[in-house]
């Protein structure tokens, strides 16, 4: 959990689950929405299907913002979020990546021919990504190629975690992750073409506790600004 501070006394504070993937834009999203508006953020990253049971039984968050659009329209339908609030804030892109500058080529022809023992992914149940890294291996016809070398963390920064560390040598993870300031950060990867799994819709939406919070709904707004999207943008994300 990330805490960024807040210098107005006064001000509004907000508690915001967030999918993993979105974790760096999120911070910088936060820091500017501070700055600019005197209320605090309180986040805290996980797994979009592990966020989505906390949220179920109570806890505390005021804003949601899943790495679907499944999930925060379940919220609504059982009265846990506010209806009418909900609103994609990013469409995510899944990439193939390796900390090995030379492991990953530009037609992800490593998954077919490549020697390696580990391919992370995140949990395909609780992780959109690892839905859509699972949808895009089917599809490429490769499930019983790579079945055995599949490593599952439970959200996308934990399959981010196995490739960083060397304990897997490539993995399926949020483009936003590797990618910063429109370049790739290190590493070799392969952008997957979206015809290769169901668009990765990320919907934000307004949960019942924080329908009374000022400081959630100011967040929400903020979420739409040019700023917030120039943010989103600089990770990979479409807006």
């Amino acid at each position: 959990m990330t805490c960024c501070a807040c210098s107005a006394a006064l001000a509004g504070q907000v508690q915001v689950a967030v999918a993993a993937n979105f974790t760096a834009p999120m911070k910088l999203i936060c820091a500017v929405f501070e700055k600019e508006t005197g209320h605090s953020v309180v986040l805290s990253f996980g797994a979009t299907g592990r966020l989505y049971a906390q949220i179920s039984h109570g806890a505390p968050f005021d804003v949601f913002l899943a790495a679907d659009d499944e999930t925060p329209a379940r919220l609504e339908k059982e009265g846990t979020a506010v209806k009418g609030s909900r609103f994609t804030y990013a469409t995510g892109k899944l990439v193939l990546w390796s900390a090995q500058p030379k492991l990953v080529d530009a037609q992800g022809e490593v998954l077919k021919t490549g020697d390696f023992k580990k391919l992370a992914i995140a949990a395909p149940k609780l992780a959109p990504y690892g839905a859509a890294a699972l949808e895009t291996i089917n599809k490429l016809g490769l499930l019983s190629r790579l079945g055995p070398r599949l490593v599952t963390g439970e959200s996308t920064g934990q399959a981010y975690s196995f490739v960083a560390t060397g304990n897997a040598e490539l993995g399926f993870m949020a483009l936003s992750q590797v990618y910063e300031n429109n370049q790739l950060k290190s590493g070799s990867a392969w952008v997957i073409p979206q015809a290769l799994h169901r668009p990765i819709r990320q919907d934000a939406v307004l949960l019942s506790k924080g329908a009374g919070n000022p400081a959630a709904v100011t967040l929400l707004a903020f979420l739409k600004t040019e700023n917030a999207k120039a943010v989103v943008r600089s990770f990979g994300y479409t807006p």
